[in-house]
């Protein structure tokens, strides 16, 4: 019989849970100390690391360690030890007049990408803080996944560059990260931006994905339209995948909005395309593309794409480069 490991490299039956919640990892200079959330398989060795970085929203939790459970308890079934931080972008932090006043605010981007960091850095004391977890985790194979603000946030890990208002080039590479996916993330800058929106969020405004050279899966809706953002349409979140060097992997979902389907919450109100047939696919092609870019060996995306194909009447496609 396969091991857990084993199978869940090989994308089958799903495992039980163990969810522990939260683990507060110290995080000098921050505002507060940093709360995550670890998710991970009941049993099972040598698991690869997912750490996922949500986006923002009109829910005071969704937007923290406690969202997102319809792709994170998938993949925690299915082999991976799933890490979730609640950012200090989090609505569930803004009443803490620490957080309101602290530098960065009210978007947090640096803080986010930090929080990544601060997280790799201390593997080992969250092994030792979680009995059930102690010597199961795999410290070489690391994923980044994030939605929205929180594919800001990933794409910056997998070296996206942005240049601040003094012309300083910011590059925040994370080389321990192996791969990523990008749901939702946001676009080009420049003219491409709304212009009230560049005004309030500066860190949008010049953005090079040319340097974004680990392997990455972009995500997108083709009913995106995110006027709030951008002057153009859905096809601004493809940017990711447009504008950076390959490996890279673009999925675009038909009729999909920016919650692609519902992925942020079980039966969340502020989802406009709610589609569990949706989510279900986001949540395999997601596991699929992660355990073939962590373990190349592995055929997982390659089958799962075949079986999008091949589907009569396909809820999206993919192209690669």
């Amino acid at each position: 019989m396969a091991t857990q490991t084993e199978s869940a490299r090989a994308g089958v039956a799903p495992t039980p849970v163990i969810s522990i919640s939260p683990v507060v990892l110290p995080a000098p200079g921050r505002a507060v100390d940093l709360q995550v959330r670890i998710s991970a398989p009941a049993t099972g060795s040598n698991l690869p690391i997912m750490l996922f970085s949500h986006g923002q929203g009109g829910s005071n939790h969704l937007s923290s360690l406690n969202g997102y459970a319809p792709l994170t308890h998938y993949l925690a079934a299915h082999g991976f030890v799933v890490i979730q931080p609640t950012h200090l972008s989090s609505k569930s932090l803004s009443g803490d007049a620490a957080v309101a006043s602290a530098p960065g605010a009210p978007w947090f981007w640096r803080s986010r990408v930090e929080d990544m960091t601060c997280i790799l850095d201390q593997l080992e004391d969250i092994e030792a803080a979680v009995p059930t977890l102690k010597g199961r985790l795999d410290h070489s194979r690391v994923a980044v996944v994030g939605h929205s603000m929180g594919g800001h946030t990933a794409s910056v890990l997998l070296g996206a560059q942005l240049t601040e208002a003094d012309g300083t080039v910011v590059s925040l590479a994370e080389p321990r990260i192996k791969a990523g996916v990008l749901l939702a993330a946001p676009g080009n800058g420049g003219a491409d931006l709304n212009p009230t929106m560049a005004e309030r969020v500066p860190f949008l405004r010049h953005p090079s994905f040319a340097h974004m050279t680990t392997p990455a899966l972009v995500v997108v809706g083709d009913k995106d339209v995110s006027p709030h953002l951008t002057v153009r349409g859905a096809d601004w979140h493809a940017d990711p995948y447009a504008l950076s060097p390959s490996p890279k992997s673009l999925l675009t979902l038909f009729e999909a909005e920016h919650g692609l389907g519902g992925i942020s919450g079980y039966d969340a109100a502020e989802t406009t395309d709610e589609n569990p047939e949706r989510v279900a696919l986001v949540a395999r092609l997601t596991g699929a593309y992660l355990r073939t870019a962590l373990y190349p060996e592995n055929t997982s995306w390659q089958l799962a794409s075949q079986a999008l194909l091949s589907n009569s009447n396909p809820l999206g496609r993919i192209e690669s480069k």
